[in-house]
């Protein structure tokens, strides 16, 4: 019987169901890998807000992460809300105690209010310990400018504003950065992911919804999926965004919550 492809999903929970854990569940399910978990915190959230945040004490962080590692064959790491320092030091050391074969970062730590989501100390633990031990870090504008120590300059709106940007990260010792363009101004979203290749541009046209709840979760999470499965960077990357785009185009078929509602992640199987 052939492997099947595992993806370790490391983030908070969303009792709301659009974001976090749950979206990372769904993503990697949707994208035909199986997903596992080590919850860092539990949110009470739904699509109008966050009105608590719990953290995981760091000894049942690790304990999961033994759990997990002890038994299943996880082929990627996907790595998403960690809330402070001392929870980012158990998963840095976790992944350097299991040695898994990909590892994404989605840096989560800027709300959409554009309030810091991590303790300055802790941006500092998240560049000094964790990006490093990341294949592809998958910041958005504002997470970038925070990582950059930028935040409150003007949102880079070229493609040579973004390029430099992307060079930035690659100077804090990323292996690969995917900066995300989604809150650029245009008709289209704009992406990039740099590598000591080089650079390459993923354009998409932007959807008009406001149900865009957990989109920077799932596209990392399918990232990870695809690259469980055994495409290359480049391909999971190309893979992850048709899936997305896709998700977000269907996002209005559903009818979840008063607020921001989540993306679609099941729309291929409805269809």
């Amino acid at each position: 019987m052939p492997q099947t492809p595992i993806t370790l999903t490391v983030a908070g929970s969303d009792s709301g169901g659009g974001a976090g854990i749950q979206a990372d569940i769904k993503a990697i399910s949707a994208t035909g890998g199986y997903a596992c978990s080590v919850i860092t915190a539990l949110t009470a959230q739904n699509t109008l807000g966050v009105t608590g945040v719990m953290p995981v004490p760091e000894a049942f962080i690790n304990q999961q992460f033994d759990a997990v590692f002890s038994d299943l064959d996880i082929l990627a790491v996907k790595i998403g809300m960690l809330g402070d320092a001392a929870t980012i030091k158990a998963v840095a050391a976790a992944l350097v105690r299991y040695q898994p074969k990909f590892v994404v970062l989605d840096p989560v730590m800027v709300a959409t209010s554009g309030d810091l989501l991590l303790a300055e100390d802790a941006v500092d633990t998240l560049i000094n310990q964790l990006l490093p031990l990341a294949d592809v870090v998958t910041p958005n504008l504002h997470e970038a400018q925070a990582l950059l120590g930028l935040r409150g300059e003007p949102l880079p709106q070229t493609s040579e504003q973004m390029q430099q940007y992307c060079r930035s990260l690659m100077a804090l010792g990323c292996r690969s950065v995917l900066l995300k363009g989604g809150h650029q101004e245009g008709e289209r979203a704009e992406d990039f992911w740099i590598s000591t290749d080089g650079i390459q541009s993923y354009s998409s046209e932007r959807v008009d919804t406001d149900n865009t709840h957990g989109t920077g979760c799932t596209l990392s999470a399918s990232i990870a999926s695809y690259l469980a499965q055994g495409l290359p960077m480049p391909q999971a990357i190309e893979q992850a965004k048709a899936y997305i785009h896709g998700a977000i185009c269907h996002a209005d078929e559903l009818n979840i919550g008063a607020g921001s509602g989540p993306v679609h992640h099941f729309y291929r199987l409805a269809r």
